[in-house]
């Protein structure tokens, strides 16, 4: 059976380096079935761990292929989009998402996993309240925020960490969540410039609509987060 550190070890070659923009070109896996180079970063994980074929990657809808890739590696939906995010920009380096994390998310890489996490266990009801938002003081809250992140992380990081956040909100739409994905990119911006919004005296807004007054309320994240079976 093929492993994660297989793949990642693979993906730094010529042979390997995941195609962008799809789970598969699926002709040229046609012209050449060895070749792992017409598969995407989660194409590679859906096919050689998870066993799905070919014509189920070429067929697959983004959201089943961000939510079956996260259970296949124990990742959050977050940052399994994450990896098809970063490996799809022009010089993405698909690997760092899952060996090296804070070098795509910052300092605050771990505290960012720990919410992405918990994100993925709440229910129906939690999101309906998480949507429930005055957008009026939800505005002034997120220009807060993204000052905070965008300072105290490169923008690379704070726009690749909000568009993971956010697609993942998507993703659990679902579920329940049609229209929190700007609450849950918000929140992941809070905790990137947690230090600077303390520091500032503004509150976490956004955290705490999801039942978390600050970083430090954010339970951790298994130990076994990230293992493969």
């Amino acid at each position: 059976m093929t492993k994660i550190a297989d793949l990642i070890a693979m993906w730094g070659t010529d042979e390997g380096k995941p195609y962008k923009g799809r789970l598969i070109d699926l002709e040229a896996y046609r012209e050449s079935p060895d070749s792992l180079g017409c598969m995407c970063a989660q194409g590679q994980v859906l096919h050689f761990i998870d066993g799905w074929t070919p014509e189920q990657l070429d067929e697959a809808e983004q959201y089943e292929a961000d939510m079956a890739v996260s259970k296949a590696l124990n990742i959050s939906i977050a940052h399994s989009a994450l990896l098809r995010i970063v490996n799809d920009r022009q010089d993405g380096a698909p690997a760092v998402v899952l060996t090296d994390p804070g070098k795509v998310l910052g300092s605050e890489w771990s505290k960012v996993l720990d919410f992405w996490h918990y994100l993925d266990g709440l229910s129906h009801e939690q999101w309906e309240a998480a949507r429930q938002v005055d957008y009026a003081a939800g505005q002034a809250a997120g220009q807060a925020a993204g000052d905070a992140a965008g300072d105290a992380a490169w923008d690379a990081a704070w726009q690749a960490a909000g568009q993971a956040a956010g697609d993942a909100a998507w993703d659990a739409a679902w579920q329940a969540a049609w229209d929190a994905a700007w609450q849950v990119a918000t929140a992941t911006s809070e905790i990137q410039g947690a230090e600077i919004l303390r520091r500032d005296g503004n509150p976490f807004f956004f955290l705490s609509l999801f039942g978390v007054a600050s970083p430090d309320d954010i339970p951790a994240r298994p130990g076994d987060y990230g293992s493969t079976r």
